[in-house]
Protein backbone atom coordinates (compact mmCIF):
# COMPACT_ATOMS: atom_id res chain seq x y z
CA UNK A 1 0.00 0.00 0.00
CA UNK A 2 1.41 3.42 -1.24
CA UNK A 3 1.81 5.93 1.94
CA UNK A 4 2.69 9.66 1.18
CA UNK A 5 3.24 11.63 4.54
CA UNK A 6 4.04 15.29 4.27
CA UNK A 7 5.23 17.18 7.71
CA UNK A 8 6.67 20.21 8.29
CA UNK A 9 4.00 22.76 7.56
CA UNK A 10 3.61 25.54 10.62
CA UNK A 11 2.50 29.21 11.26
CA UNK A 12 5.57 31.57 9.80
CA UNK A 13 5.59 35.24 9.94
CA UNK A 14 6.20 36.70 6.25
CA UNK A 15 9.44 36.43 5.20
CA UNK A 16 10.59 33.53 6.58
CA UNK A 17 11.40 29.95 6.14
CA UNK A 18 10.24 26.41 6.33
CA UNK A 19 11.12 23.28 5.13
CA UNK A 20 8.36 20.31 4.06
CA UNK A 21 9.20 17.05 4.27
CA UNK A 22 7.17 13.87 2.32
CA UNK A 23 8.11 10.28 3.18
CA UNK A 24 6.90 7.79 1.04
CA UNK A 25 6.06 3.96 1.67
CA UNK A 26 4.97 0.53 0.12
CA UNK A 27 6.77 1.78 -3.06
CA UNK A 28 10.06 1.90 -4.84
CA UNK A 29 10.65 5.52 -4.95
CA UNK A 30 13.59 5.91 -6.71
CA UNK A 31 12.36 5.52 -10.31
CA UNK A 32 9.48 8.11 -9.64
CA UNK A 33 9.14 11.57 -9.96
CA UNK A 34 7.34 13.71 -7.46
CA UNK A 35 5.91 16.82 -7.04
CA UNK A 36 4.46 19.49 -4.81
CA UNK A 37 1.30 21.22 -4.88
CA UNK A 38 -0.84 23.19 -2.53
CA UNK A 39 -4.20 24.18 -2.32
CA UNK A 40 -5.59 27.32 -0.78
CA UNK A 41 -9.11 28.19 0.21
CA UNK A 42 -11.60 29.40 -2.58
CA UNK A 43 -8.69 28.90 -5.55
CA UNK A 44 -7.90 25.67 -7.44
CA UNK A 45 -4.51 23.62 -6.49
CA UNK A 46 -1.68 24.16 -8.26
CA UNK A 47 1.11 22.98 -8.95
CA UNK A 48 4.46 24.48 -6.80
CA UNK A 49 7.79 22.74 -7.81
CA UNK A 50 8.55 19.11 -9.53
CA UNK A 51 11.28 16.78 -9.23
CA UNK A 52 12.47 14.32 -11.75
CA UNK A 53 13.62 10.43 -10.77
CA UNK A 54 17.21 12.04 -12.03
CA UNK A 55 16.93 15.13 -10.00
CA UNK A 56 15.87 17.67 -12.42
CA UNK A 57 13.52 19.94 -10.78
CA UNK A 58 11.00 22.38 -11.93
CA UNK A 59 9.15 25.31 -10.74
CA UNK A 60 6.06 27.47 -11.23
CA UNK A 61 6.29 31.26 -11.58
CA UNK A 62 5.34 32.37 -8.39
CA UNK A 63 7.84 30.47 -6.51
CA UNK A 64 11.07 30.84 -8.32
CA UNK A 65 13.92 31.79 -6.42
CA UNK A 66 12.36 31.31 -3.00
CA UNK A 67 11.44 27.46 -3.10
CA UNK A 68 13.89 24.44 -3.70
CA UNK A 69 12.68 20.90 -4.01
CA UNK A 70 15.16 18.41 -3.57
CA UNK A 71 14.78 14.56 -2.76
CA UNK A 72 16.57 12.06 -0.91
CA UNK A 73 16.15 8.24 -2.75
CA UNK A 74 17.72 6.51 0.55
CA UNK A 75 15.45 7.68 2.66
CA UNK A 76 12.25 8.22 0.62
CA UNK A 77 11.81 11.61 1.20
CA UNK A 78 11.21 15.06 -1.14
CA UNK A 79 11.72 18.24 0.23
CA UNK A 80 10.38 21.54 -0.41
CA UNK A 81 12.51 24.44 1.28
CA UNK A 82 10.49 27.56 1.49
CA UNK A 83 12.31 30.80 1.82
CA UNK A 84 10.71 34.49 1.89
CA UNK A 85 7.64 33.25 2.39
CA UNK A 86 4.47 35.77 1.14
CA UNK A 87 0.90 35.39 2.91
CA UNK A 88 0.01 34.25 -0.58
CA UNK A 89 1.86 30.97 0.02
CA UNK A 90 -0.64 30.22 2.10
CA UNK A 91 -1.93 26.85 1.45
CA UNK A 92 -2.23 23.43 2.41
CA UNK A 93 1.09 21.52 0.89
CA UNK A 94 0.65 18.19 -0.68
CA UNK A 95 3.00 15.51 -2.24
CA UNK A 96 2.12 13.85 -5.30
CA UNK A 97 4.02 10.16 -7.21
CA UNK A 98 4.24 10.55 -10.89
CA UNK A 99 6.05 11.06 -13.76
CA UNK A 100 6.82 13.10 -16.64
CA UNK A 101 6.29 13.93 -19.29
CA UNK A 102 8.36 16.02 -21.57
CA UNK A 103 8.09 19.60 -19.38
CA UNK A 104 4.83 18.47 -17.88
CA UNK A 105 4.39 16.67 -14.56
CA UNK A 106 2.02 13.89 -14.81
CA UNK A 107 0.65 12.72 -11.47
CA UNK A 108 -0.94 9.50 -10.01
CA UNK A 109 -3.79 8.83 -7.75
CA UNK A 110 -0.85 8.85 -4.62
CA UNK A 111 -1.24 11.95 -2.55
CA UNK A 112 -0.66 12.34 1.31
CA UNK A 113 -2.98 14.09 3.79
CA UNK A 114 -1.56 17.51 3.51
CA UNK A 115 0.32 20.17 5.64
CA UNK A 116 -0.86 23.79 6.57
CA UNK A 117 1.41 26.18 5.42
CA UNK A 118 -0.34 29.83 7.01
CA UNK A 119 1.95 32.60 6.26
CA UNK A 120 0.78 35.80 8.72
CA UNK A 121 1.79 38.43 10.88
Amino acid sequence: QVQLVESGGDLVQPGGSLRLSCAASGITFRPYAMAWYRHAPGKQRELVAGITSGGSTNYAEFVKGRFTISRDNAKNTVYLQMNGLKPEDTAVYYCNLGSYSGSYFVGSRYWGQGTQVTVSS
